[in-house]
């Protein structure tokens, strides 16, 4: 039997229960991984119970991952319990849209809240525990960061996750030079997804339908035709990506960025 490229690695996903995530984590432990889960359900929920039955290897953390005492409740949990981490997935985030002038401050700084600021706690507060796994290995250890094509190049009415996901990009390549310069053996790299089929995607599209006065079908149909390959990506194919990213395969890239996105970005 051939051998997984995870086998025997510990990794972490936030926002794990759910469209991209949940697929992240499923991608991961089929390649071999200890998947803890981190998400808002309670444990013991349905959904958290059949996501743990469903994917091998797999344990759930509940986490508000803006709060940083419990990231720290976290990382102190995983020390104990295997003593480093080696594959971490800033996946948390959130959307928003509409114009500049009818945005209100307070979602602008909910919106950084989720989409930067969880980046930013998880990497500064695993840290440690990555540092401690990539010494055991001959690449180091793994940060992925789930930014967004949103995050490359600019687009009306979404300035905010603009914004939001353009800090993600360059914090990425701060952290991979930062940690490289000082000896520090962990990799980091960020994902840029096109438009993918989730849950998250379609509660945008219908908030953005009802401004427009269509369907969601409709604005989700005219993406796809904006796309070259003319569909919206399923969130396996961003699983792949990352699980790629966290092997050993992916050993001589750092401050990368990945675009999934079916040539979106190309025209």
């Amino acid at each position: 039997m051939t051998q997984r490229r995870l086998e025997g690695r510990i990794a972490l996903v936030s926002g794990g229960l759910r469209g991209i995530g949940r697929a992240i984590s499923e991608c991961l432990a089929a390649d071999g991984a200890t998947v803890i889960i981190t998400d808002l359900d309670d444990d013991g929920s349905t959904e958290v119970s059949a996501a743990c039955e469903a994917i091998e290897n797999t344990s759930y953390v509940k986490l508000d991952a803006t709060q940083e005492d419990q990231w720290i409740a976290a990382r102190q949990l995983i020390e104990k319990d295997y003593g480093h981490l080696d594959i971490l997935v800033n996946n948390v985030g959130a959307d928003l849209t509409g114009k500049v002038q009818d945005l209100a401050l307070a979602d602008w700084r909910r919106l950084m809240t989720l989409n930067v600021d969880t980046v930013f706690l998880g990497t500064k507060t695993f840290q440690p525990l990555l540092a401690k796994g990539g010494a055991s290995t001959p690449y180091g250890s793994s940060v992925i960061n789930i930014s967004s094509i949103m995050g490359l190049v600019g687009m009306g009415e979404v300035s905010a996750y603009n914004a939001s996901k353009g800090a993600v990009r360059l914090f990425t390549k701060s952290n991979a030079l930062e940690f490289a310069d000082a000896g520090i053996p962990i990799r980091v790299n960020s994902v840029h997804p096109g438009f993918v089929e989730t849950p998250l995607l379609h509660k945008g599209m219908e908030r953005w339908a009802a401004r427009e006065g269509t369907t969601p079908q409709a604005l989700i149909d005219a993406m796809a035709q904006t796309t070259p390959i003319k569909r919206l990506a399923q969130p396996v194919e961003i699983g792949k990506v990352v699980a790629f990213l966290a092997s050993d395969d992916a050993s001589y890239m750092t401050g990368s960025e990945v675009v999934v996105d079916g040539g979106w970005t190309a025209r």
